[in-house]
C-alpha cells in the first residue's frame, strides 16, 4: 500500500472512531435525559397523589397503598423517610415512585418504561445515517488530501531521481509549488543538496582539467628527455614510467572533455560485426597481443548501425585491455545485432562497480589488480556521447561482463 492509501486509511479510521464515540455519547445522553424526564414525571405524580390521599384518604392517579410488588430497594428508602423513584430492569421495565403517608403506609405509583420509543428510534436512525454520511465525506476528503500530499512527495522523489541521473539543474521546490509545510522543507533541502553537489562536481571538473593541462607540457618534455637517455635498464624504466604518466595525462584530458559536455559523436554507417573484427585486429598489433588472447564471436547476421566508429574502437580497446590486465585471458567479444559483449575469465567486477558504474581513481577489488579506474570511466563517457547503454555485470560462466547496446538506427542502407 502506498503513502496515499496509508494516509487515507489512517484519517478514515481516526475520524470513524471519533464519529462512533460521538454518536454513542449523544445517544447515551439522550437516553439519560429521557430517564430523568420520566423520573421527574413520576415524582410529580406521587407528590400530587400523596397530597390527595392525606386530604381525602383516596388514592388517585392509579396509586396503591402498600403494594406487595413494590421493589425492596424503594421500600427501604421510603421507610427511611425519603420520597424516591426506582426503575426496574428489562424486560418489562417499570418506573416506580413511592412516598410515606399517614398511618405509616406507603403510597406508590407504577408506570411502564419503554426502553425505546418513536423519538429515540428517530434519533438512532439520524445518528446512524448521519454517521455513515460523515464517514463517507471524511473518506472523500482524506483521499483528496492524501492524494495531494502523495503527489507532491512523488514529485520530490522524481526530482531526486533526475538529480541522481545527472540533471543537477532540476528543482524540487518548483515541482511541489509554494507552501510552508514539511514537503516544501524537504524539497528545499533537496535543492540545497543539489546545489552543493553541483558546486563540488564543478570544482572536481576544474581540478581535473587544470591538472591535466598543467601536466601536459612537463610530461611531454619528460618523455622526450627519456628517449635521449643512453640504453640500459634504468633508461627503460624511466621511459616506461614516462609513458604511463603520459597516458594518465591523456586520460585526464579526455575525461575533462567529457565533463565539459563539448564532445559530440561523428556518426557514420558501420557494419558492426566487421568493424569489431578489424578494431580487435588493430588492437592486437598495437598491444602485441597473442592471437588467442582475444576471441571474437558473431551471433546472427551483421547489422549496420549509425555510430561513431572512433568512439566504438576506444570503448572496445578499454574494455579488452581492462579484461586482460585485471582478469584472465582469453577475452571473448560477442557481437549480436546492436549489442557487443566483452567477457573475461577473472574474478569479475566488484559489486560496487556493477551497482553504481565506474568511478575515476577507483579500480575496485584488489584481486583484479591495480589501476586508476579511468579506462572504464572513459568507456562510459564515450558510450554516453553515442547515446548507447554500457552496463557491467557478472558473466554466466564467471568473470566480468561488459555489455554495450548501441541505439537503434533510424535509417539503414
Amino acid at each position: 500500500m502506498g503513502l496515499r492509501g496509508k494516509l487515507g486509511l489512517i484519517i478514515l479510521l481516526v475520524s470513524s472512531l471519533a464519529i462512533l464515540v460521538l454518536c454513542v455519547a449523544v445517544y447515551t445522553q439522550a437516553q439519560s435525559a429521557r430517564l430523568d424526564r420520566t423520573r421527574s414525571f413520576a415524582d410529580e405524580r406521587i407528590q400530587l397523589a400523596a397530597q390527595s390521599y392525606d386530604r381525602d384518604e383516596v388514592p388517585v392517579f392509579g396509586s396503591k397503598l402498600d403494594d406487595p410488588e413494590l421493589p425492596p430497594q424503594l421500600r427501604e428508602a421510603v421507610l427511611e423517610g425519603k420520597r424516591a423513584t426506582f426503575k426496574t430492569g428489562s424486560p418489562n421495565a417499570k418506573m416506580w415512585a413511592a412516598v410515606g403517608v399517614k398511618d405509616g403506609k406507603i403510597l406508590s405509583i407504577e408506570q411502564d418504561y419503554d426502553t425505546s420509543d418513536d423519538s429515540m428510534e428517530a434519533l438512532q436512525q439520524a445518528l446512524i445515517f448521519g454517521g455513515i454520511g460523515t464517514v463517507a465525506l471524511v473518506a472523500l476528503v482524506s483521499v483528496i488530501l492524501a492524494g495531494s500530499l502523495s503527489k507532491r512527495i512523488v514529485a520530490v522523489a522524481g526530482t531526486a531521481r533526475r538529480i541522481a541521473a545527472g540533471d543537477l539543474d532540476a528543482s524540487a521546490a518548483d515541482t511541489v509549488g509554494k507552501g510552508k509545510d514539511e514537503v516544501q522543507s524537504l524539497a528545499t533541502a533537496l535543492d540545497t543538496m543539489a546545489t552543493s553537489l553541483r558546486g563540488q562536481l564543478e570544482a572536481e571538473r576544474r581540478f581535473t582539467a587544470d591538472v591535466a593541462h598543467d601536466l601536459r607540457t612537463p610530461v611531454t618534455g619528460l618523455t622526450t628527455a627519456a628517449e635521449l637517455l643512453p640504453p640500459g635498464r634504468p633508461s627503460e624504466l624511466v621511459r616506461d614510467r614516462a609513458k604511463v604518466l603520459r597516458r594518465l595525462v591523456e586520460d585526464l584530458l579526455e575525461i575533462a572533455r567529457f565533463d565539459s559536455g563539448v564532445e559530440q559523436a561523428d556518426l557514420e554507417l558501420v557494419g558492426l560485426g566487421a568493424f569489431v573484427g578489424s578494431a580487435v585486429g588493430r588492437l592486437r598489433m598495437q598491444q602485441a597481443l597473442a592471437p588467442d588472447s582475444v576471441i571474437i564471436h558473431q551471433v546472427g547476421p551483421d547489422e549496420t548501425v549509425s555510430t561513431d566508429s572512433r568512439r566504438i574502437e576506444r570503448i572496445l580497446a578499454n574494455l579488452i585491455v581492462n579484461g586482460l590486465r585485471h582478469g584472465q585471458p582469453p577475452v571473448e567479444v560477442t557481437v549480436s545485432g546492436r549489442t557487443v559483449e566483452v567477457v573475461d575469465h577473472g574474478n569479475g567486477y566488484p559489486e560496487e562497480l556493477i551497482a553504481e558504474g565506474p568511478r575515476r581513481f577507483r579500480s575496485g577489488m584488489a584481486e583484479r589488480g591495480v589501476g586508476h579506474g579511468l579506462g572504464l570511466t572513459i568507456a562510459a563517457g564515450h558510450a554516453k556521447v553515442l547515446g548507447a547503454e554500457l552496463t557491467f555485470g557478472a558473466a554466466p560462466g564467471g568473470g566480468a561482463l561488459a555489455r554495450l547496446v548501441l541505439p537503434a538506427t533510424e535509417t539503414q542502407s
